[in-house]
This record gives C-alpha cells, structure tokens and sequence, in this order.
C-alpha cells in the first residue's frame, strides 16, 4: 500500500512539474508577442477571460469559429491544457490558418488544439459535438446561424461566448443579435465589456 501511494505522488509530482513547465512556456510566448497581435485577434483581457472561465467550470470539449492567428485559441487551449480538454477550431484563410499553427507549435499547445481549415458556414452544422464552451469570432452576419448550429450541441451549464458585441450592437443581416440571445428562455446572457466587447451565454436547460 505504501508503495502505491508513494507511486501515486510521484506519478502527480510529475504532471504538476509537467503542468508548470508548459505555464511557464506559455506565459514567454504571450509575454513575447503582448503587443504584436494584429488581423482580427482578441485583446489579451479577452484572453484572460475566455481561460478562465473555461478553467473555472473545467470545461473539456471547446470550438473556437474563427482561429485567425491563434491568439484566442492560445488562451482557450492553455486553460483545456489544466481541464484535460481539447480545442477544434475553425479558421476559411489559409494564410492565418499556417500562421496560426506555428503559434500553436511556439506556445507548446499544438497536441490540446485540432486545427481545421475550411468554412465554418459548413463545418460548424456538420460538428456532432457535444461541446460545453464555444466562441464565436467569425464573421459577424452569420452570429445568429453560428450559434443556433451549435445551441442543441451545447451541454447543460456549457458557456457560449460571442465577440465584438456591445449594448445596441447589431448584426449586419440578422436582426438585433444580442436582443436575439437575451430573448431565449433557457440562455442567460450578460456582457462583458472591459475588452472588445462579448456576449457571454450559458445554457441553462
């Protein structure tokens, strides 16, 4: 019994050490490159708030609908690296999509990410899921599909979370976009604006 329990530490010893060295590898790439996203990326409290909250509910199963260079995917896959959960996210250019890869490989997160080129306007109905946290950062007139895709894939208590969206902020195409989600009755909807601005939904039956 000893000697189980003495493996068991050592075997949690090891995963922390291992936890802590890729925290660590993550935090200089960030650090590095704080001032050199560009191309459609999130703000780093954007970031911030997209890992913790997965972090904070231990979400495992994560879309990202719109990679660009991965800096929303860095922050997502480093709180999934904590939860033991993995990322699959979208991006149409191929450019941002390479780009966005070697990123992935340069932060050390490369095996917690599935990385899909394509369009998202197919990929996203087609996903089986299910999915406990997903954000939307794509292209704004296709919010509504987007979420209305994956809303039925989405588990109980999972977080949708939605980009570039402020109070009076409306869709090109498709309606009041907010208005639209603050309207469900089994999603609940607040604002986070200290960054970019996002709608943040949880599914609640």
């Amino acid at each position: 019994m000893v000697v189980l329990t003495s493996a068991a530490s050592l075997v949690t010893a090891r995963a922390a050490e291992d936890q802590q060295n890729l925290d660590d590898r993550v935090k200089r790439f960030l650090d590095a490159r704080q001032d050199q996203w560009r191309d459609l990326n999130v703000p780093v409290v954007d970031g911030q708030t997209l890992h913790d909250i997965i972090v904070k509910n231990k979400y495992t199963r994560a879309l990202e609908i719109g990679t660009s260079t991965g800096h929303s995917g860095i922050w997502i896959a480093w709180a999934l690296s904590k939860t033991g959960g993995k990322l699959i996210t979208l991006e149409i250019d191929e450019g941002r999509h390479r780009q966005a890869l070697a990123n992935f490989e340069a932060a050390g997160l490369s095996k917690f990410i599935d990385a899909r080129l394509g369009d998202a306007h197919a990929i996203v109905p087609a996903l089986a899921g299910p999915f406990d946290f997903v954000f939307s950062d794509a292209d704004k007139d296709w919010y509504k599909n987007y979420f209305d895709a994956v809303l039925p894939k989405l588990q109980i208590g999972g977080c949708y979370a939605t980009h570039n969206v402020r109070s009076g902020w409306r869709a090109s195409g498709s309606g009041d976009y907010l208005r639209y989600l603050q309207s469900l009755p089994n999603v609940e909807t607040t604002l986070d604006n200290r960054g970019a601005g996002m709608a943040i939904s949880y599914k609640r039956s």
